[in-house]
């Protein structure tokens, strides 16, 4: 009897054990998944903001929040977000202290900027570093060449010449007129500075698509001018620093000179309003990459094409503000530079409602 007792008393331990388990099991399940979920954050007024975990590598997208939490607005209130932008943008654009900043002639560098999609009256404009190629790969599909934005090849995306997408500045003066008076038309914004760092990267660094002429031709001009030591300086070896760079595109009187010979491929980092005229053209909606998970599906319904077209899929964390990776890459610059640099990109700060970096130079 006394066995059978023991025996019994045994078998509740091993039951109250595997209750415990399985319950921290399943809250550990629980606090990941909250985690990772979590972990989508976003600067813009209207949504909510929740704190990631540290991490030690700038180059991890997971970045420290710069606004204080608010409700994430649902599907229907999306429109309220959208007609915000807008708002302010016309606000900003009256601001006649900002005017030098934000208004631009409609000339033919803008008008090469805009994509043409006339089957199903669209108009975009191209925002360099603000993931541009997956908004063209969107019109190619609609303009029939391919069934779905997977087919499209990737250099494809990049050959203007063959990729199918007419530039508004094709057209005639009236048919120009005609389709920014009667068509939707879009374009997506970035933390301006976070899109610099981009540009930098993606030029300077990494140069995937081997466009030599920014290593070996506007590299080396702008170590020569901004480079305080740059004398028996190997610049095939040392490259661009971001210093350089950014002293390059806070002066604002010597960078204009070496634009002119730098030609289209400073466009990477002009500003949107050099790049879109937003002032003077009437945008329907200005999305923000920041919150590209709702701006994509919003931008298709609204230009009536959501049962034609789907964006591509938007890997998980990539449209993140990293205030992390932004503070390394400052962290060597000179707060007097880097006034300068926001002097110029002022406008695009105000125009879409991202707040000033003060964090940088305080």
């Amino acid at each position: 009897m006394r066995h059978h007792w023991l025996l019994l008393g045994a078998c509740g331990w091993v039951l109250l054990i595997l209750m415990f388990v399985s319950k921290f099991i399943s809250f550990r399940a629980v606090d990941d998944y909250g985690e990772r979920a979590g972990a989508q954050t976003w600067t813009m007024p209207g949504t909510k903001l929740v704190k990631p975990s540290p991490v030690s590598n700038p180059e991890e997208p997971h970045p420290k929040p710069s606004h204080p939490p608010t409700e994430v607005p649902t599907v229907s209130d999306w429109q309220l977000v959208v007609d915000k932008r807008i708002e302010l943008l016309s606000a900003v654009c009256k601001n006649s202290s900002l005017r030098n900043l934000t208004h631009v002639s409609i000339s033919k560098f803008v008008l090469d900027r805009i994509f043409v999609c006339d089957k199903h009256k669209i108009l975009f404009c191209q925002t360099p570093k603000v993931g541009n190629t997956q908004w063209k790969k969107v019109l190619i599909v609609l303009n029939g060449a391919f069934s779905t934005v997977e087919e499209i090849p990737e250099n494809l995306v990049h050959d203007h010449e063959k990729n199918g997408l007419p530039r508004l500045s094709s057209f005639t003066p009236q048919e120009i007129t005609h389709r920014l008076r009667s068509y939707f038309k879009f374009f997506i914004v970035r933390d301006p500075f976070e899109r610099l760092i981009s540009a930098f990267k993606d030029k300077f660094v990494k140069n995937p698509r081997f466009e030599p002429w920014y290593k070996h031709d506007i590299a080396p001009a702008i170590i020569r001018k901004y480079r305080k030591s740059h004398r028996n300086i190997d610049h095939a070896v040392s490259g661009l620093h971001f210093e350089d760079f950014v002293r390059y595109l806070g002066d604002v009187e010597g960078r204009r000179r070496m634009d002119r010979q730098f030609g289209e491929h400073i466009i990477h980092w002009v500003t949107y309003a050099e790049l879109c005229a937003p002032c003077e053209i009437h945008y329907s909606v200005v999305g923000h990459h920041e919150t590209l998970e709702r701006d994509a599906p919003h931008i298709l319904k609204a230009a009536g094409i959501e049962q034609l077209v789907s964006y591509p899929a938007i890997p998980p964390g990539i449209t993140r503000y990293n205030r992390t990776k932004v503070e390394h890459y400052f962290s060597g610059i000179s707060k007097r530079d880097i006034r300068r640099l926001y002097a110029r990109y002022k406008g695009d700060f105000s125009l879409f409602g991202y707040p000033s970096p003060d964090f940088l130079v305080n």
